[in-house]
C-alpha cells in the first residue's frame, strides 16, 4: 500500500531510504515548491542512492496540500514505480476545513504477464509511445475499486493522486456533486468539474470536497474514462445521518505565499520544443471500429527516444536559460510529437496563459497535458533558486530524453 506522509503547514519532514534493490534511486517530492537539494532527481539535484544505501530527505514543505512521492532517477525511474514505489505527502493547513474523514487515494497501474508476475521492463515500443500502461489498475495498491463508508450527509475531503507510470484519463463522478478545492496541490476558487469530469494525467493531484446525500445505502462513485468506464472508487452512505447543518462548500483558503499576479510584461520568454517518438502512421490516425490501427513505429537510438529543444537529457545536461532570482518567466510549450505530453514544473507552480497575454486559467498548476501538434504557453515567477527541470511525467519518456533543466540564481 502506497505510504501517505501526513504533516501540519509549519512541520518538518523527515525521511530516510534505505534502498534495498539493485538498483539506484532517488525519490522525487511531486509538487513540493522544495529546497533544491531535496528535490529529489539522482543524477541531477542529488547523488542517486546507491543498492545498499540511504538518503535522508529534510524539509519544511512551504505550502499545504497534496503532494505525490515518485522515483525520480535519471535513465531509471520506470522500473521502480512500475513495481509500486510510490506515495502519498499530504500537509495541513493551520486551520483546515471541517470535514468528517479526510481520505487519500493514490492511483497506480501494473503491467502483468499471464501469470500475474510483473512484465520485464525497458521495452522501447513502450517509451516511444503510449508508455507502460498497466492492465491492473489499483487505489491505495489495492485493486479497484477502493470502498468506504461514511454517515449520511457527512462532508469529505478526496486527495485524488494519479501515481501510474504513464496512464492518463479523465475521471468522471456519479451520485454525488463534487466541488474542486485545490489543483496540484493549490488551493482554488471552489468550482464544479465541467460535465462532472476531470483530466487526470500523471502527476496530477486534486483536492474534492462533496457533500454525501442524506439517505442510508447511497453509493457514489469516481470512475475513470477507461475502456466502458473503471470504477476506481465508491462511498457508501451508512448510519445515522448527520444532524449538524453545515455552510456551503467554498474556498479552503488562498496561499499567501503565492504571488498575487504574475506581471508578464517584462518576463523571460523562452521555446521548449518537445520532439522525437514513435512515428504514428497515418492509417492509425484513420482507423475505425471496423479496422484495427496500426501500432507506431519507432527504429532510432532506444536511449535517447525523446528531445527538447534539439537534445535528448542525460546527467549533466547544461541549463536551457538562467534567470535571477524574482524574474518572470513565459514558457511556450510545443509539442511536435504524435502524443499527448503530461509535464511537470520543479520547484514553482505555473499559471496557464491565455492565448493572447490577457490573462490565465484561475489556477495554480505544476502538472499539464499538453496535446500532440498543440502549443502552450505557461507563466511562473522564478523565485526558488537551483537547477530545476522540466520533466515528462510519463517514466518511461523521462528514463529516454524527455525532460530538461533552467536555472535561477
Amino acid at each position: 500500500m502506497p505510504p501517505l506522509v501526513r504533516v501540519k503547514i509549519g512541520q518538518p519532514v523527515r525521511l530516510k531510504i534505505e534502498n534495498r534493490t539493485d538498483k539506484p534511486l532517488s525519490l522525487h517530492w511531486h509538487g513540493v515548491r522544495n529546497v533544491n537539494a531535496m528535490d529529489g532527481v539522482g543524477g541531477v539535484t542529488q547523488a542517486p542512492i546507491p543498492p545498499g544505501g540511504s538518503f535522508l530527505y529534510q524539509f519544511t514543505p512551504p505550502d499545504a496540500g497534496t503532494f505525490l512521492i515518485r522515483p525520480l532517477v535519471v535513465g531509471g525511474a520506470s522500473e521502480p514505480s512500475g513495481r509500486g514505489l510510490a506515495g502519498m505527502l499530504v500537509v495541513e493547513e493551520a486551520t483546515p476545513p471541517l470535514v468528517d474523514a479526510d481520505v487519500g487515494l493514490v492511483m497506480q497501474d501494473w503491467r502483468l504477464e499471464d501469470d500475474a508476475s510483473v512484465m520485464p521492463f525497458g521495452q522501447v515500443q513502450f517509451a516511444a509511445a503510449n508508455g507502460r500502461l498497466g492492465n491492473l489498475v489499483t487505489v491505495n495498491g489495492k485493486p479497484v475499486p477502493d470502498t468506504f463508508e461514511a454517515r449520511p450527509g457527512a462532508r469529505v475531503r478526496l486527495r485524488l493522486g494519479n501515481a501510474c507510470n504513464a496512464r492518463g484519463t479523465r475521471l468522471r463522478f456519479e451520485g454525488v456533486k463534487v466541488y474542486v478545492a485545490a489543483v496540484d496541490g493549490q488551493p482554488t476558487d471552489t468550482f464544479e468539474p465541467l460535465r462532472a469530469t476531470l483530466p487526470f494525467p500523471p502527476g496530477t493531484r486534486y483536492d474534492l470536497m462533496v457533500d454525501l446525500p442524506e439517505t442510508e445505502g447511497a453509493v457514489c462513485s469516481i470512475i475513470a474514462l477507461v475502456g466502458q468506464g473503471l470504477t476506481l472508487a465508491t462511498v457508501t452512505t451508512k448510519g445515522t445521518p448527520i444532524a449538524d447543518k453545515r455552510p456551503p462548500i467554498g474556498p479552503i483558503g488562498e496561499n499567501k505565499r503565492l504571488p498575487a499576479e504574475i506581471k508578464l510584461q517584462n518576463a523571460l520568454r523562452r521555446d521548449v520544443v518537445i520532439t522525437g517518438g514513435a512515428i504514428v502512421p497515418k492509417a492509425a490516425k484513420d482507423a475505425g471500429k471496423e479496422k484495427p490501427a496500426p501500432e507506431p513505429v519507432y527504429t532510432g537510438d532506444p536511449q535517447k527516444i525523446w528531445a527538447v529543444n534539439g537534445a535528448s537529457a542525460t546527467t549533466g545536461l547544461q541549463p536551457i536559460f538562467t534567470v535571477k532570482r524574482g524574474q518572470v518567466v513565459v514558457l511556450a510549450l510545443r509539442n511536435e510529437t504524435g502524443f499527448p505530453q503530461a509535464l511537470h514544473l520543479h520547484g514553482h507552480c505555473f499559471r496557464l496563459l491565455h492565448p493572447l497575454d490577457d490573462g490565465w486559467e484561475p489556477y495554480w498548476l505544476d502538472t499539464f497535458q499538453l496535446l500532440e501538434g498543440r502549443t502552450a504557453r505557461i507563466g511562473f515567477l522564478a523565485d526558488n533558486p537551483g537547477r530545476w527541470l522540466i520533466s515528462a511525467t510519463v517514466l518511461e519518456r523521462f528514463d529516454t530524453g524527455l525532460w530538461t533543466l533552467f536555472e535561477v540564481t
